[in-house]
């Protein structure tokens, strides 16, 4: 079992492309996701994970006070906690606000940005990942800015001959090319995260760093697989084949929060989810994510959700 896959199938991310922007030399400009850019895609997703892929030149990124890193052609840098960020052919000239250079598109397309002083070309597709269930423990493992260089995976020259022919017929207005363009951001994501996880340090913390370790790693697994049985830290011992103290031990030291808390909080995610597409009454639901009453379950969503499941239910709907 991938737990990987799992949270990210559960957290269901969904794409979106709403810019295309060209800039000339020398250029800076700050920029952050707002709620109305992801629309139509999302109405208004509780995470959002922005994005730009380089369709060519190069510009330098800056988060926050984080050192700048240059991204080149070929390249999609996402931000898995949408910071506000500046981009730039250089960060030493005044920075302009991307939303006071936006062109509206007329007929439903992109929004578009055209701004510089005229020197070297460097063309980016802005889009964004979005999700209605916020999924805490992975997004703060992530660091503030990933960076993949997309003709290093291992479909490179498919997606990124995919990316600029979409980006081509984005700038044609072409039906389709957006669609192609946000099923290829929800890839990328997912593949540079699987990246980080591989070049993690061997003392890294953190929820992604547990998926390394064989007895963390299988615990997840186990978690995730099968949520509604009657888990306890030390049956989890049992089946990863390590004493309660050590793998309580291990398990928090790795994940930052001990096995039955993390286990809770999964619990309330897959049953967030089982509730906003409609499947199934909230007593099945409560069954089905571990719960042996409605009443304990209804109490847990409540501390989590502050509003009841039935509530939150319709709220969502």
């Amino acid at each position: 079992m991938d737990a990987l896959s799992d949270v990210l199938r559960v957290v269901r991310l969904t794409g979106g492309v709403f810019l295309d922007a060209q800039f000339s030399a020398p250029w800076c400009v700050t920029a952050r996701v707002a709620p109305e850019d992801c629309r139509p895609f999302l109405e208004a997703p509780q995470h959002v994970i922005a994005y730009h892929c380089i369709i060519s030149g190069s510009l330098l990124l800056q988060a926050g006070s984080d050192a700048p890193i240059e991204v080149r052609a070929g390249e999609v840098v996402l931000l898995p906690r949408n910071d506000a960020h500046c981009i730039g052919s250089t960060l030493a000239i005044p920075h302009v606000s991307a939303d006071e250079l936006v062109q509206p598109s007329r007929d439903g397309g992109l929004a578009r940005i055209v701004h510089g002083g005229g020197g070297e070309m460097t063309r980016i597709v802005c889009g964004f990942l979005g999700s209605d269930t916020p999924f805490d423990p992975l997004v703060a493992t992530l660091p503030k800015v990933l960076k993949l260089d997309v003709r290093k995976t291992r479909s490179g020259a498919w997606i990124e001959s995919s990316f600029q022919l979409a980006a081509t017929e984005i700038g044609a207005g072409q039906a389709g090319s957006v669609t192609m363009v946000s099923k290829l951001s929800e890839l990328l994501f997912v593949e540079a995260v699987r990246r980080y996880v591989a070049e993690l340090p061997i003392e890294q913390r953190g929820w992604l760093a547990g998926l390394r370790d064989p007895f963390v790693g299988r615990s997840l697994a186990l978690l995730h697989s099968r949520l509604n049985e009657p888990w306890t830290t030390e049956r989890l011992a049992r089946e990863v084949g390590l004493s309660r103290s050590a793998f309580a031990e291990r398990f928090t030291g790795l994940i930052e929060q001990p096995p039955m808390q993390y286990l809770a909080s999964w619990r309330m995610q897959v049953a967030a989810q089982r509730l906003r597409e409609g499947r199934g009454s909230v007593s099945q639901i409560a069954f089905d994510v571990g719960y042996e009453s409605e009443a304990a379950f209804n109490r847990a969503f409540k501390r989590q959700f502050r509003v009841p499941p039935a509530t939150w239910r319709r709220q969502v709907r």
